[in-house]
């Protein structure tokens, strides 16, 4: 492409973006003249594509409101940021019945893109998984997210720069096992061989990411999400708790999910179904205990506190105070 015509298609970028632009800044943009930028909006009226003149002092140059342009260019970052958000609307539910312009406006973006970053968005999407309907996310380093995700495509494994929680900085290998997007936050999860052991790093601590020769083998059992659930459910907390709940998986799911509390499937009696109401062991970590009280009584179904006593104590409390709530006239 010769360097006047990437020009004008600078110019048409520019002019996408909104806004009416003065000539001034046009010519600082493209690195020309005034009567350069003239000429190219010149050469873009001859293509159609209806560029106003704005008079007056803060006048310059300006697309006509509500003209569909034909050409769509986008960096790799405003690609990036454009299917992802195509994805989480397919997933949070916001799209036509039939999905059909979600999926046309996939697949329009996917065509005119370079044949690499097609490559990069692909392994993106295969690594990613969601453990609940999105809201509102974070926006990861374009960088880090393609980065990571071809590790995990392929196998590779990847040197991070990050920020731990205490704010201090360090240099981590991970064997990256997928790309997580957790209550309005993106993690990823992997095997950490200086230590040994399963890590899991959200993705706007991690400065830089670079992949390393070699490679590692996939691992077997839970897939990444339900990974990063478990370590959050069984992170190492102020307080224990031990609990049996009399219920079903899906009554004591919907006020402790996977990423607050473990629940222990005892194998059911032979006379038992296994998605019946049955007494059932629960498991919760926890920072403070004052929170659970709350929970377990919107549960609305019998329970047993093991321990810790505290809690005993908290749940009797909070019984007294909604029994003389319910007392008052």
């Amino acid at each position: 492409m010769s360097r006047p015509t990437g020009r004008v298609l600078t110019l048409l970028e520019l002019l996408q973006s909104g806004g009416t632009r003065t000539v001034a800044e046009l010519a600082d943009r493209l690195g020309v003249e005034g009567r350069t930028v003239r000429r190219y909006v010149g050469q873009l009226t001859d293509l159609d594509v209806p560029v106003e003149s704005v008079r007056g002092r803060y006048g310059g140059y300006r697309l006509a409101p509500g003209y569909r342009l034909p050409p769509l260019m986008l960096s790799d970052d405003e690609a990036l940021a454009v299917l992802l958000g195509l994805l989480l609307g397919r997933r949070a539910g916001l799209t036509t019945a039939e999905r059909t312009a979600n999926e046309t406006a996939s697949a329009k973006i996917r065509r005119v893109l370079p044949r690499h970053l097609t490559r990069r968005l692909d392994a993106l999407l295969e690594a990613v998984a969601f453990t609940e309907r999105p809201g509102d996310f974070d926006t990861p380093d374009a960088a880090v997210l393609l980065t990571l995700a071809d590790a995990v495509r392929h196998r590779r494994p990847v040197a991070l720069r990050h920020t731990g929680r205490d704010g201090r900085r360090g240099d981590r290998t991970l064997h990256a096992y997928g790309i997580v997007a957790h209550s309005g936050r993106w993690y990823v999860t992997g095997h950490d061989p200086g230590i040994g052991e399963d890590r899991t790093f959200r993705l706007d601590r991690i400065a830089d990411a670079r992949i390393l020769p070699g490679s590692f083998e996939a691992p077997t059992g839970p897939g990444p999400a339900q990974r990063l659930l478990s370590g959050f459910a069984t992170a190492g907390y102020r307080h224990e708790v031990t609990l049996r709940i009399h219920g079903t998986v899906e009554q004591i799911r919907a006020r402790l999910p996977a990423g607050v509390a473990v629940l222990r499937e005892d194998e059911p009696a032979a006379d038992q179904e296994r998605a019946a109401e049955r007494w059932r062991r629960v498991e919760v970590r926890a920072e403070r205990l004052d929170w659970l009280p709350p929970v377990l009584a919107s549960l609305d179904r019998p329970f047993v506190v093991e321990s810790p006593a505290e809690l005993r104590r908290l749940v009797a409390e909070f019984a007294d105070r909604l029994a003389s709530y319910a007392r008052q006239a």
